[in-house]
């Protein structure tokens, strides 16, 4: 479907989605369902298309609060599933330490119970510590992740096919339940999976669930390009417009190579606007949330990046050394992001661990100003839409000060268009392999 010049938008789903002393935010929101259905209000009254979770399999002492203690997405997904009724749902579930049946079952089963809602956030899972709590001992390196995840994804996608549209018939008057011939056995034998199938569900009114994929590295970039429906990018934060640009070329470009239009890949940079009447105050309520955040909070979120590298034995307030390719197991593309920042600008551990823990962004300023730089995004095809962070407060100002200007200039939507996310998404009906073989001789003989 081509582009239809309207922005797509999703919300971070995240706890309170600020610090745990800001006397604004739940001190345990982060594992509070009243929050998420919070979000999912706030979502729904300004028109998001989704919702998004992320998430994390590991813990240390040293793991930052939101960590600590958080709601697991598919639990919180389907509760929100039953207070919201246009929000597409999307969690992160891993390819490295689960089954591609289970996560096929979970997900196909929040896509019927949600009546075509749900999207999936493949992740390869970059922490070591996570290989520990799944029967492991070591993180897979970078490409061997990739190649689990591409032969993963493929065969929940199979599995997803299971069952073709009008598979079930439920004819009481006949006794008929189900049409045989259109239940369909994967049969999978691969390198890393064998997998019979079918699955035990039928599809849901979208087809099959939205499949996201956060590709940055080349292997992610590749795997995203043929896979995914949508991408969480890096653009924001550098605030780069012309490495978000180039990064939208290069996504849909690699699109074209695995056969598929560009207009099939959505590209959502997560952003977090403060609005306020002037300038000055918005810049002012960044730095009062910004003082709730320590240096050593800081320094352990930053680590995460690094699978926990101690970048504790290093000053806090001079630059830090060449430290090679550390990272380049973990969050790849995010480490040598801000590697590369460090080395370019001279920060020291204090200020790069800032930039981690807390970045200002480009979106703070005035509901002209933050609408205008989305606009501006948007219309030279760096994004295709952007996911909002923030706290309540924060998201509900967003909503009432810059989701009107947006609509005034024709760029967002005043209403759902369709009451599945892949409908919202303006996305096309995914036609079920099965149907689409049995079709293809029919079109060759005309």
């Amino acid at each position: 479907m081509a582009r239809d010049g309207k922005l797509r938008l999703g919300i971070g789903l995240q706890g309170g989605g600020g610090h745990w002393r800001d006397p604004t935010v739940s001190s345990g929101a982060a594992a509070e369902f009243a929050s998420y259905r919070e979000y999912g209000r706030l979502g729904e009254a300004g028109k998001y298309d989704f919702g998004f979770i992320a998430d994390s399999a590991y813990i240390t002492r040293d793991s930052t609060w939101p960590f600590l203690s958080r709601l697991e997405p598919l639990a919180a997904l389907s509760a929100l599933s039953a207070v919201t009724t246009h929000l597409g749902l999307v969690g992160t579930f891993t390819t490295s330490y689960s089954y591609p049946f289970t996560t096929a079952r979970q997900l196909a089963s929040l896509d019927k119970i949600s009546e075509g809602r749900a999207g999936w956030n493949a992740v390869t899972s970059a922490l070591e510590g996570v290989a520990r709590n799944y029967n492991g001992d070591k993180l897979h390196d970078h490409a061997l992740r990739y190649r689990i995840a591409d032969e993963y994804i493929d065969v929940v996608k199979g599995l997803w096919d299971s069952f073709e549209d009008d598979a079930f018939t439920r004819d009481k008057a006949n006794d008929v339940y189900l049409d045989w011939d259109k239940m369909h056995a994967l049969d999978h034998v691969g390198e890393f999976f064998q997998v019979q199938g079918p699955l035990n569900m039928e599809r849901s009114p979208q087809g099959r669930p939205i499949m996201f994929q956060a590709g940055a590295s080349e292997d992610g970039r590749d795997l995203a390009a043929k896979h995914a429906d949508a991408i969480f990018s890096a653009f924001a934060e550098s605030d780069d417009l012309e490495l978000g640009k180039a990064y939208y070329r290069d996504i849909k470009s690699r699109a074209i190579a695995h056969g598929r239009s560009p207009d099939d890949i959505l590209i959502f940079p997560s952003i977090g606007p403060i609005v306020a009447d002037t300038q000055e105050e918005a810049d002012a309520l960044y730095e009062r949330e910004a003082a709730y955040v320590d240096a050593h909070h800081a320094v352990k979120y930053l680590s995460r990046y690094f699978s926990f590298f101690d970048f504790g034995q290093f000053p806090l307030d001079e630059p830090l050394p060449e430290l090679g390719d550390i990272g380049a197991n973990s969050f790849k593309s995010t480490a040598e992001y801000y590697l590369r920042i460090a080395r370019e600008e001279k920060l020291t551990l204090r200020q790069l661990a800032y930039r981690a823990s807390n970045p200002k962004g480009g979106f703070v300023g005035t509901p002209g100003f933050v609408a205008d730089k989305i606009q501006r995004a948007f219309e030279e095809r760096a994004v295709d839409g952007f996911i909002i962070f923030g706290t309540h407060a924060h998201i509900g100002t967003f909503n009432a000060r810059v989701l009107p200007i947006l609509r005034e200039r024709g760029l967002f939507r005043d209403e759902y268009e369709s009451a599945t996310l892949r409908g919202n998404l303006g996305l096309e009906y995914p036609v079920n392999r099965y149907t689409a073989a049995r079709a293809e001789p029919a079109l060759a003989a005309e």
